[in-house]
Formats: C-alpha cells, sequence, structure tokens
C-alpha cells in the first residue's frame, strides 16, 4: 500500500516537471528571438544624429588697415600770452569780451594816458628851446668863421669855443628827441593790445583799477589755438619703428577724445623728445594741428592715435572672431561639409573692432564671429542671420599678451602667433 502512495507521487511530479517544460520552452525562445531582432535594429540605426550648432559668420575680407601707436595725452596752446601794464596808471576801458578771438594788434585795455601825454609835450618844448639855441649857435659859428682868418674881430679860442657850443647844442637836442621818442613810447604803452591772434580768457582787472608796470599784474591771458598742438606720450618699445617710419614720410596724427570713440581733428608728427622717461617707460611726442574748426581746446585731454602705415589690402576679421588657444589666437573657420575647424592666425593689429591677419587666413573665407562656445574642431554648425554677438555676446578682449588673453571666450585646440600691440 505504501508503495503505491510513493509510485503515484513520483509518478504525478514527473507529469507536472514535463508540463512546465512544455510552457517555458516557447517563451525563453520567443525571448531570444526578441533580443536579437533588437540587438539588429540598433545595429540598423543611423549613426551622425547631432544637431548642427547654430552660429554667425562672415567672410574675411580684404580692406586697407592703418597700423597704429596709441598714446595718451593733452592740448597745448600754439602760443600763451600772460599780458600785463608797462606803465602805471588807471584801466580807463576794456575794449575785449571774454573768450573773444582777437588779432595781432587789437586794442584789449586802455590805461590812461594823460600823465605820459603831458611828459611827451614836456619833452617837445625841451627840444624846441634847444634846437632854436642850437640853430642861433650855429648862425654865430658861421660869422665866426669868416672873420676868423684876419685876427681883428674873433680870434681863434672865440670861435672854437663857439664851434664846441654848436657841438653841445646838437647832443642837447637829440637827447630831447630820445626823452621825445620814450615819451610816445609810454604813451603807446597806455593802449595794451593783443600781441598774437587768440582766444581771451577771462578778464582779471576791472576798469578803474590802478595797475603798476612793477608789480606785473596780470590783466588777461591770450591763447593761440589755430594752429595748436597736441603733446602725448607712447611706450619706449614703439620709439625705434616710429623713428623709422618718421624717416620714411611725414605720420599723421588722429586725435580722440576722452573715450576713445570720435575722432576731433588730424594733424602731423613733429618733434620726438631727445630723452625716454624712465620712471614711467615712455617717450613724449608733440603732434600739430590746424585747428580750423577749433574742435581742440587748449588743456584737453585726448587720445592720440599715430598712425605708422596703412597695410593695402590686408585680410581683416571682426576681432570677435578671433579665440584664445592654448598656443595662440586662432578662428573657427567653416569647411565645405559646414563643420569647423580650429584655424591658427598671427593677429599683426587690432582698430576698431577689427582685426588684421597676417597670416594664416585667405581673405574670402568663411568663419565663425558668434557662437564659439559650443563649438569644437570637426563641429557641423547651422549659420544663422543676425548681428555679431547676439549668441556669444562676450567678445574677446586686448590683453597685454594679445587678443583674447583675458580668457574670456574658451580655449580650443588650435595654435598661431599674436604681435601684440
Amino acid at each position: 500500500m505504501r508503495l503505491s502512495i510513493k509510485l503515484l507521487l513520483i509518478l504525478i511530479a514527473v507529469l507536472a516537471i514535463a508540463a512546465a517544460s512544455r510552457w517555458l520552452a516557447p517563451r525563453v525562445g520567443a525571448t531570444a528571438t526578441d533580443a536579437q531582432q533588437q540587438s539588429n535594429g540598433e545595429q540598423s540605426r543611423p549613426q551622425g544624429g547631432q544637431q548642427a550648432v547654430p552660429v554667425l559668420a562672415v567672410a574675411a575680407a580684404a580692406k586697407d588697415m592703418p597700423i597704429i601707436v596709441r598714446g595718451i595725452g593733452s592740448v597745448q596752446a600754439y602760443n600763451t600770452v600772460t599780458v600785463k601794464s608797462r606803465v602805471d596808471g588807471n584801466i580807463q576801458k576794456v575794449a575785449f569780451t571774454e573768450g573773444q578771438y582777437v588779432h595781432q594788434g587789437d586794442l584789449l585795455m586802455q590805461v590812461d594816458p594823460r600823465p605820459y601825454q603831458a611828459q611827451l609835450e614836456q619833452a617837445e618844448a625841451n627840444k624846441a628851446k634847444d634846437q632854436a639855441n642850437l640853430e642861433n649857435a650855429q648862425r654865430d659859428l658861421a660869422r665866426y668863421a669868416a672873420i676868423v682868418g684876419n685876427q681883428m674881430a674873433v680870434t681863434r679860442q672865440q670861435y672854437d669855443t663857439q664851434r664846441a657850443t654848436v657841438q653841445q647844442l646838437e647832443a642837447t637836442v637829440q637827447s630831447d628827441q630820445a626823452q621825445i621818442d620814450a615819451a610816445k613810447l609810454n604813451v603807446a604803452y597806455c593802449s595794451i593790445t593783443s600781441p598774437i591772434d587768440g582766444i581771451t580768457g577771462l578778464r582779471l582787472v576791472d576798469v578803474g583799477n590802478l595797475v603798476q608796470a612793477s608789480a606785473a599784474t596780470p590783466l588777461v591771458v591770450v591763447t593761440q589755438i589755430k594752429p595748436i598742438y597736441v603733446t602725448f606720450t607712447v611706450p619706449e618699445r614703439d620709439l625705434d619703428r616710429i623713428r623709422q617710419a618718421i624717416a620714411q614720410h611725414p605720420l599723421p596724427v588722429l586725435a580722440f577724445n576722452g573715450d576713445d570713440n570720435k575722432q576731433l581733428s588730424s594733424g602731423t608728427l613733429k618733434p620726438v623728445n631727445n630723452q625716454v622717461d624712465q620712471s614711467t617707460g615712455t617717450v613724449t611726442l608733440k603732434a600739430e594741428f590746424a585747428n580750423q574748426d577749433t574742435a581742440l581746446w587748449p588743456g584737453e585731454f585726448v587720445n592720440a592715435h599715430l598712425v605708422l602705415n596703412v597695410v593695402k589690402n590686408g585680410v581683416t576679421v571682426p576681432a570677435g572672431a578671433v579665440q584664445m588657444g592654448p598656443t595662440g589666437p586662432f578662428v573657427y573657420a567653416i569647411k565645405d561639409n559646414s563643420t569647423v575647424e580650429a584655424q591658427p592666425v598671427t593677429v599683426t593689429e587690432v582698430e576698431g573692432g577689427t582685426a588684421l591677419i597676417g597670416k594664416g587666413l585667405q581673405g574670402g573665407a568663411k568663419i565663425v564671429v558668434s557662437g564659439q562656445t559650443d563649438l569644437s574642431p570637426g563641429v557641423k554648425v547651422a549659420v544663422k542671420q543676425g548681428s555679431s554677438g547676439e549668441m556669444n555676446a562676450a567678445e574677446p578682449e586686448i590683453g597685454p599678451e594679445g587678443v583674447g588673453s583675458t580668457g574670456v571666450n574658451s580655449a580650443a585646440s588650435g595654435a598661431g602667433e599674436m604681435t601684440p600691440r
């Protein structure tokens, strides 16, 4: 009985195992098949699904580019005269308006001339008296000369004495004439005139005040501003190329305002100081400006742009296109397949937001000017319409080592060199 029960249990277990095997076999097969099909599907999915990076681009242009040395300076009057009185007296009249443009010889102030006019009249009277005495003595001398030979009426001694009297009176008349000239000069000094063409400053003495020549009281300052000078300093490292350039041709100088964003006037470089300031490492230059429109004013702070040369048909790109890599500046050049590569360049000048490329780039090459943040060599780009800086607002700054030396833009692989300004 017990044996029958055991056999029955064994039989039931065998049947259960067989049924489970038949149920699991199709499911396992199906799972393997599905996995294989999924793997085959992944292998057949196309590669290169990365989206193109939107950028702004321009073509490198060929245009004339100036080579400029910048300096900081100030405007200096061509001539400055502090007008003072050369005689003593009261100011009777002020004949100018403050800030008026005057010419040489124009009346500025009038000192009371009456004391000096009286001295002039007195000197003229003394001369008339001495002139009459001289003429009388000359007539006597003529009579003595006619009869001195016979020694009857006039002796030789009397003749010589009369001749000496005539010479003395002649000297007296000459002295009287000198006093007349001095008196006339004092009368002329009572009319204080402008010694130069220029602009009058503020009036320093009012009508009625007593001025004295010995006190040297300033009356007004007249400054000549046509032409005018600009004195500025440049680093001593630029001295050699400035001297070489000025030996070949006159160098133009452009005067810009204090913000360096507006040109005020243009002139020509004149002297270069004969020594370098060792405390600052700079050399002083002076430029002359015609200043016919009076755009420059004495004492004004200006930025001077000394133009050493103009590169004809130089390859130029926006300064924002130049990036700084581990080994130097580069630009992202767009290839025919719309991918970018880091093109090393040499930047020789940066002026007004435009960089002059010395080597490494040809005119017409298409380069990225904005949107470089997400770029790396080989990345595909999509050129969009817009203004430079909309997608990558930070334009590289010009630091001591050149474009991008402040690290505004991210670095990428590339090489190049930079000639600092």
